[in-house]
């Protein structure tokens, strides 16, 4: 009895009593703790390879540091991650709206050679799935007491993204150039569309399908027509705070886009290569060409209107 009461005291005092070597040195572990206390992964990635590197025999402790780490980081994401979303499902309808106005001077060469004001504004709300895009923008200028350029556009872009690639788009769209021949043109069109490329500095996406327009000329005259239509939206960050944009845009002008419509009797094109320079967190400027092209223009027009843009920008 005794002797099995001396042996269950010797197996106690084993299990109690961590040996040195289960601890890391305290530099070792300060270094460590101060490295995730950051919060940041390269950072603590680093220190492990070090603690690694320098301490061979604690190998095992260090793996389960960085398993725990991992795990920790794991759960703050998803909790992250599912707060965002929550968030988004019980939002209003009136919330998570971002935007920008523009505003600024343009000159033009084609039809007409002159200088004039030109305002914009985009507002877009994005979801899980769904996101939508508003945009807004109007050329003007009076020269001489008479209307030398009248210009406006309004469009609504809804988009589902339904996969991380891949996207189904819907458009419709007013305009009114009477440069052109035309008092109004209402166009409509849905189809796919692709990312390219999503990454911070360089995007690219493209969408392509078919489109319905309608067109009120000047005369008095009107058609409609089934059309299709291309597009393609390209952004790219050549140094920190400049952007180049590429738009080529039949339907509707934003940041970057590229969409050529087409139909039996007359191809829309509207190109716009545009630079974007930061000021500061929410104001950038823009110097942009514009390009927009009419294979089939009215008598008393030409087919292609260039127009040149300085312009200051204001995100929200």
């Amino acid at each position: 009895m005794k002797t099995a009461v001396c042996l269950l005291c010797t197996a106690s005092a084993l299990c109690f009593a961590a040996p040195a070597s289960a601890e890391l040195p305290e530099g070792v572990q300060a270094m460590i703790d101060a490295a995730i206390a950051t919060g940041d992964e390269k950072k603590v990635e680093t220190v492990l390879e070090l603690a690694r590197a320098t301490n061979p025999e604690d190998l095992a402790k260090i793996d389960a540091i960085e398993a725990e780490w991992i795990a920790a980081q794991t759960a703050r994401i998803a909790e992250q991650k599912a707060k965002k979303e929550q968030e988004i499902r019980t939002a209003g309808i009136f919330d998570r709206w971002s935007g920008e106005g523009e505003i600024g001077a343009f000159q033009s060469s084609g039809n007409t050679d002159s200088l004039g004001l030109a305002t914009s504004l985009k507002l877009k709300r994005e979801g899980l799935k769904w996101s939508h895009l508003l945009t807004g923008r109007a050329d003007y200028q009076r020269l001489n007491g008479e209307t030398s350029r009248e210009q406006f556009l309004a469009a609504y872009e809804p988009r589902w993204q339904f996969s991380e690639d891949l996207f189904v788009y819907g458009l419709a769209q007013f305009e009114r150039d009477r440069l052109q021949g035309f008092d109004a043109r209402y166009a409509a069109s849905g189809g796919l569309g692709y990312k390219v490329f999503d990454r911070d500095g360089l995007k690219l996406s493209v969408k392509a399908g078919p489109a319905w327009r309608i067109t009120e000329f000047r005369d008095g005259t009107s058609n409609s027509r089934i059309a299709a239509l291309f597009g393609a939206d390209f952004d790219w960050e050549i140094v920190k705070g400049l952007t180049f944009t590429q738009d080529t845009n039949a339907l509707a002008e934003g940041g970057g886009e590229v969409q050529v419509l087409v139909d039996g009797s007359n191809t829309s094109i509207n190109l716009v290569s545009g630079l974007d320079f930061k000021i500061s967190e929410k104001l950038r400027s823009r110097l942009s060409y514009a390009v927009d092209y009419d294979s089939n223009p009215p008598a008393d027009a030409v087919s292609t209107d260039t127009l040149t843009r300085f312009t200051v920008i204001y995100g929200f």
